[in-house]
């Protein structure tokens, strides 16, 4: 286990970093989506993903790694919509996205360390095109869930979809480097 905490906080580390210099580029700009659209990007970075590993084609240049990055970025940003919703300007400082960011990745670690000891690392095992397509099933969970005004009966909720997915995003950064 002690690997896969390096392994995974690595992986963690290097989205972090990406999501920090982005907001220095381009502040909270994400504030105004709503998490069904941040869903929907999730969508699109999963399906082209998933394209890639179908067609061996890249024509736009970014690979999965990229994609990968940002299906975690997008599952904080999603979970950090849901908590405070949508904002008409960028109100969030950088300090604040920062502290925030730390938060919910500190969620996804903890999720991921009582899964990872129940599933015993079946993880390291599985080919990285099912975690692919883990992710898109999440997705069309999070859809309906979205579509039930986020109600559900007896699944688990939108949050933890999003955690879901991250996770196994990263499992998939952790398989390809």
């Amino acid at each position: 286990m002690e690997q896969t905490l390096e392994q995974y906080d690595a992986a963690l580390n290097k989205c972090r970093d990406i999501f920090l210099k982005k907001t220095k580029d381009y502040g909270t700009a994400w504030r105004i989506l709503r998490p069904k659209s941040l869903t929907d990007q999730i969508f699109i970075k999963a399906q082209r993903i998933r394209t890639i590993e179908e067609t061996g084609e890249n024509k736009v240049g970014e690979g999965v790694v990229d994609e990968y990055i940002g299906i975690v970025n997008y599952c904080i940003m999603a979970q950090l919509q849901l908590e405070m919703g949508a904002s008409d300007s960028q109100d969030l400082a950088y300090e604040k996205a920062e502290e925030l960011y730390t938060t919910k990745a500190n969620l996804a670690r903890e999720l991921m360390i009582k899964k990872n000891t129940d599933y015993g690392e079946a993880w390291r095992d599985m080919r990285v095109s099912s975690l692919t397509d883990l992710i898109l099933m999440k997705i069309l969970r999070t859809r309906q869930i979205e579509d039930n005004d986020g109600k559900t009966i007896i699944s688990e909720g939108l949050d933890a979809n999003y955690l879901d997915m991250m996770n196994y995003a990263l499992f998939a950064l952790i398989r390809l480097s």
